[in-house]
């Protein structure tokens, strides 16, 4: 994660049919949003000591998650905003993931020439790694150059059933 704000964050985790999801934020909008997936490299995350559990915010960002677990919702629409920390170049990566339709893939590549930036493929990646807000930018639709499933920080069985449930049907 990139510099935190100097706002008090506050986080709140629940149940999804899925998987847990901790939304953690401050006053200015969701920074991070974590699957418990037990899975991917992400498995190591942890509430810090100076964040305040507080369910009573980003109500819209948790109702809106249970309902495309429970395969009601494939499109978000919040109010609370999202705000991604991360460099200028990850930012420029996570804005061209949001171009990305529900229920299509691209691959690193097209990204990469997507941010003027063709060369950049393997740093694409690491950027699409560090995406702190998936499922709602949804770097589970990035696939590899052949089509096959890649690396997805909280698990590829977990990209499986988010691609699944946006009817993007994968082995």
């Amino acid at each position: 994660m990139a510099t935190k704000t100097n706002n008090t964050w506050y986080y709140q985790t629940f149940a999804t049919q899925a998987c847990d999801v901790t939304l953690v934020g401050s006053s200015d909008g969701l920074h991070i949003l974590h699957l418990e997936t037990g899975a991917g490299k992400k498995d190591g995350f942890q509430i810090e000591a100076d964040w305040i559990e507080d369910v009573t915010r980003f109500t819209d960002v948790r109702e809106q998650v249970i309902e495309y677990f429970a395969g009601k919702r494939v499109e978000f629409d919040f109010t609370t905003p999202l705000k991604p920390l991360g460099t200028d170049f990850q930012q420029s990566v996570w804005h061209a993931l949001n171009q990305i339709q529900t229920g299509s893939t691209c691959r690193y590549m097209d990204i990469a020439q997507q941010i003027n930036n063709p060369k950049a493929v393997r740093a694409v990646g690491a950027a699409i790694g560090r995406n702190p807000i998936p499922l709602i930018i949804p770097c589970h639709r990035v696939v590899g150059a052949d089509g096959s499933l890649t690396g997805f920080a909280h698990g590829l069985e977990m990209k499986r059933m988010l691609l699944n449930l946006e009817g993007c049907k994968v082995a």
